[in-house]
């Protein structure tokens, strides 16, 4: 009797800290309700915090090595199918990232869709500039998450490219690194 007892307490407990998990993982990272996409989703938010972490630091570092303002496109990652690889249908994936003592912005693409992250000070009106930039580029917002902590942002988007996009993911991340720039009143461009 005991034995029942003791398993009903487990489970129960068991529950309890899922529920709590749940709570504090954001719900786009849990496709189901079930124990394993709890966990996996939390394990993906984690990974994704501990990414805001690494770039804060280096951001930090960045920005007591080099006083220039400019922002630098450049690729971030292109995985190509291995040439053992038995399946045609490898996923692609190809993105941007642009930094600036500003902002870091980057870009994925992710089959039709593109993940955009962008880290920052907090700056009024921010988001709005970037949400009508990607409207009228032909990107459809399907999810956008906010995490903030004390000055600093990160916007998450998940965007759908629009049939009339003509934007490569490195001229994305550019010019929405440009939308931080232009506030601050730096160069619109690389060139001026």
């Amino acid at each position: 009797m005991s034995h029942i007892a003791v398993e009903r307490n487990r489970r129960r407990q068991m529950n309890e800290h899922l529920k709590v998990l749940r709570s504090l993982t954001p719900s786009f990272y849990i496709k189901r309700g079930d124990q394993a996409s709890i966990i996996g989703g939390a394990i993906e938010f984690i990974k994704e915090l501990q990414q805001v972490l690494h770039s804060l630091e280096a951001k930090k570092k960045r920005k007591s090595l080099s006083p220039s303002p400019t922002p630098s496109p450049r690729p971030l990652l292109q995985l190509t199918p291995s040439p053992t690889s038995s399946s045609p249908d490898t996923v692609k994936e190809l993105g941007a990232c642009c930094n600036s003592p500003v902002a870091d912005v980057e870009a994925k693409l992710s089959g039709s869709n593109v993940l955009l992250r962008t880290l920052s000070k907090r700056i009024p009106g921010q988001m709005v500039k970037i949400i009508t930039f990607l409207e009228r580029q032909a990107f459809e917002i399907l999810h956008l998450n906010i995490c903030s902590m004390e000055d600093t942002v990160l916007y998450s988007f998940v965007i759908k490219i629009g049939l009339d996009c003509q934007l490569s993911v490195e001229e994305l991340a550019f010019e929405v690194q440009k939308s931080f720039c232009e506030e601050i009143g730096y160069p619109r461009s690389l060139g001026e």
